[in-house]
């Protein structure tokens, strides 16, 4: 199979080209914008990554052949990755805890504490916050990360499906999958008392398997094969959905899901998803 070298980056520069094009025997150089390449004929061979890490580029190998609109189900993460921000952490701000969640947030995401476990850790030690602090972070903190729109949109325009998983909460989710646009969603219900924040979430938590489980229903119901399917994230509660997928693309992710996905952007938008794509 012939394969293209994408290189991505905020400093694509003439000589790095011709060092990374010396390195992977690329025939040719096709540069599709300021911050984009595409290495025709290239082979992966040692050097690419060192390099590719020291410059600050994003790389990856992909099939001349893979189209976007031969995909047909996009699954994307929500907390720090279509958006910049870990709600629980900014709702955890605001009731006086964050160090505490933060560092149980941190420990999850690498894969070093069960995260359900971790997330009814999280949970209680909001117990008591004004649910008018849902809205207060949505409003004021959440924002969605570079390229979010446009890779949407490209995604929408190649008619394929979308899915917002989370193990976060409903109230932001719902929420931004009626603004951009999504078609399904998963994600947790946070339990509400009397205005406040009971410290609990109702029913089951939606964790690692539930994100997969999802996906692989989307599939099934669809008929939607393994290899049609994008799956983009960033923590250790993602490795699940992310096998399920025929492309994985772990964003500005840790270490642990880095090094299982077969494409890591560290250092572009979402929108860099698109030039994994002819």
């Amino acid at each position: 199979m012939s394969m293209h070298l994408v290189i991505q980056g905020a400093a694509v520069t003439e000589r790095g080209l011709e060092q990374l094009s010396q390195l992977s025997g690329a025939r040719q150089v096709l540069r599709l914008g300021p911050s984009v390449c595409r290495l025709i004929g290239a082979q992966p061979r040692p050097g690419i990554a060192e390099h590719c890490a020291r410059a600050k580029l994003d790389f990856g190998f992909v099939p001349k052949e893979r189209k976007l609109a031969d995909m047909k189900l996009l699954a994307i993460d929500m907390d720090s990755t279509l958006i910049t921000i870990e709600c629980i952490d900014e709702l955890a701000d605001m009731a006086g805890v964050k160090s505490e969640v933060s560092a149980i947030t941190a420990a999850a995401m690498s894969g070093e504490l069960d995260y359900a476990q971790s997330l009814q850790r999280r949970v209680e030690l909001l117990r008591g916050l004004d649910q008018s602090a849902l809205a207060r972070v949505y409003d004021e903190r959440l924002r969605l990360s570079p390229g979010a729109e446009g890779m949407l949109d490209a995604v929408h325009r190649a008619g394929l499906k979308t899915l917002l998983v989370s193990g976060g909460f409903s109230f932001f989710t719902e929420r931004l999958k009626a603004r951009l646009g999504l078609d399904y969603s998963i994600s947790n219900v946070l339990e509400i008392e009397g205005g406040l924040l009971s410290g609990r979430v109702v029913g089951n938590i939606v964790d690692a398997q539930a994100k997969a489980a999802r996906l692989r229903a989307l599939r099934d119901e669809f008929g939607i094969a393994k290899n049609a399917v994008i799956a983009i994230g960033d923590g250790a509660n993602d490795l699940a959905m992310m096998a399920e997928a025929g492309v994985s693309i772990a964003y500005r992710a840790k270490p642990l899901l880095r090094s299982k996905a077969d494409y890591a952007l560290d250092h572009v938008g979402l929108d860099g998803a698109l030039n994994l794509f002819a």
